[in-house]
């Protein structure tokens, strides 16, 4: 009877963890909100961010080899293909 009881309560415990971690926001949704607590600090405070400095990308685009530029950029900021290439492009544009 008596372990017939712990086990219940062993299982109940458990079910309440498990729906303790469903409530939880998944990290990306945690982190998205860091980042937009951070700009706004930022922003009150006035504080621009000149961005990564990225002088091989730079330098590729110097030379006109985009792809390497793209490449480049990716190692340098871990970004995926399409954000790489769409910043690559704008930094083209801005030079």
């Amino acid at each position: 009877m008596v372990i017939t009881l712990l086990l219940v309560a062993l299982l109940l415990l458990l079910i309440a963890q498990l729906a303790d971690g469903r409530r939880r926001p998944p990290v990306e949704y945690r982190l998205e909100e860091v980042e937009r607590r951070l700009r706004l600090v930022m922003d009150h405070l006035g504080v621009v961010d000149p961005g990564p400095e990225l002088p091989e990308v730079w330098a590729h685009l110097g030379r006109g080899d985009r792809i390497k530029a793209i490449a480049a950029y990716r190692r340098a900021t871990g970004a995926d293909l399409r954000t790489a290439k769409a910043a690559v492009e704008a930094l083209a544009v801005r030079r």
